[in-house]
């Protein structure tokens, strides 16, 4: 069996393709934004935030958990999602890295 396109990358840049991808829906970014304000919440509650159905909000809520910008714990029937700090820090340090090294070079002006 042949190589997939992503066997070409680095680890970081297919860890950092697949988050960019959880990120590329402006739902998404808003349930972050939520769970960053509450610091925590039970599933009900981003969805009477957000004007979408409970499966839509699920979807939502398991792509961002698979690429591991969220996670959580089953509370009785309910799950409470929370960020997880480690994909930020990650993100955080790999966009820092690129704008310490990007010089002014007035290539496209």
């Amino acid at each position: 069996m042949g190589a997939t396109k992503t066997d070409h990358f680095t680890e970081q840049q297919n860890s950092i393709a697949t988050i960019a991808k959880a990120l590329g829906h402006p739902a998404r970014i808003a349930i972050i934004e939520y769970l960053v304000k509450v610091n925590s919440c039970i599933t009900g509650d981003i969805v009477n935030e957000l004007p979408l159905a409970q499966p839509t909000v699920s979807q939502h809520l398991k792509e961002l958990k698979n690429a591991g910008l969220i996670k959580g714990s089953i509370e009785g029937n309910s799950v409470c999602y929370c960020i997880d700090e480690k994909v930020f820090i990650l993100l955080n340090q790999y966009f820092s890295n690129i704008i310490g090294t990007v010089t002014d070079q007035n290539c496209c002006a």
